[in-house]
């Protein structure tokens, strides 16, 4: 039997979804020619981190079809996946492409691009999702902590102005994202008929996905670059090894870890007491899956 698509909002249900942003930045908007080369072409640590965030991003097609698929008997949530979230993800895809290939023009970005798509592709399936909608909705909500989180890191870590600049235009979306999982996540909790899991079920689906963060998307892209980078960067890291643990060591040092916790912890609808002495544990807990 067909799920019921989600329904008007009553007085005692949860917020609807963040209201769409009336004009939403362009790519053509970013100056890739200002790009500051001298401030950027020797950051081995910043190469590696946005070639593989190019990766992931413009292969998003890949699982953003996949979730609107999903939700193809919830319209709202599905037209908002396939007219807004897609559209971004690979806006951001596009993005990235452009700054890597104007800030190293050597690096061989679309032969090792279709060598990452052939292994990732065949990892984003159906199969990949949670079966009960609302769940994963929540999961979404993790995966969209650990980009907002990542991309601020990032944000933070350059000091190249064009850079500076796209980084913080994309974790505003990644933010925007997370709010409208987030409102769909108690909407569909919330709708006549719906049998809303427990807290221990959601706490279980977030700690799932918080895991698999560093599994599959970050640490494909990664070996991808590694394998085509050629001469680049002959003076430092001397194994995939090296370079793997150098630079999730440092993402981990600088992540903002507290705002990581609480933003897991929204799926969860805990009093905020409850939420205000976990926090701290918590954060712990998210730098060393990052760092593992």
């Amino acid at each position: 039997m067909r799920a019921a698509p989600v329904a008007p909002r009553s007085s005692a249900e949860p917020e609807p979804a963040p209201a769409r942003r009336q004009a939403h930045w362009r790519v053509e908007s970013l100056d890739f020619g200002a790009i500051d080369r001298a401030r950027i072409a020797a950051r081995e640590d910043l190469f590696y981190l946005l070639v593989s965030a190019s990766f992931i991003e413009s292969g998003s097609d890949l699982y953003t079809r996949n979730l609107s698929d999903h939700y193809a008997d919830y319209p709202e949530v599905a037209a908002w996946l396939r007219d807004y979230w897609e559209h971004e993800e690979l806006q951001h895809g596009r993005a990235f492409e452009r700054y890597v290939k104007a800030a190293w023009p050597e690096f061989p970005w679309q032969t090792a691009f279709e060598s990452f798509i052939a292994e990732y592709g065949p990892l984003c399936t159906m199969e990949e999702l949670e079966p009960d909608r609302a769940l994963e909705l929540a999961a979404r909500c993790v995966v969209e902590t650990g980009t907002t989180t990542y991309y601020q890191t990032l944000r933070e870590l350059s000091d190249e102005p064009v850079l500076t600049d796209m980084l913080g235009r994309i974790r505003a979306d990644e933010v925007n994202h997370y709010k409208h999982f987030l409102a769909y996540f108690k909407q569909l909790r919330a709708a006549p008929g719906a049998k809303p899991s427990s807290r221990l079920r959601v706490a279980r689906v977030v700690y799932q996905r918080l895991l698999e963060l560093r599994e599959s998307d970050s640490d494909v892209a990664l070996r991808h670059v590694w394998a085509h980078k050629g001469g680049m960067f002959a003076d430092g890291a001397q194994s995939f090894e090296e370079i793997s643990r150098r630079i999730y060591q440092l993402v981990s040092s600088r992540l903002p870890a507290d705002q990581a916790v609480r933003m897991l912890l929204k799926p969860l609808m805990l009093p905020r007491k409850v939420e205000s002495w976990i926090e701290k544990p918590l954060a712990g807990l998210a730098r060393r899956v990052v760092a593992s």
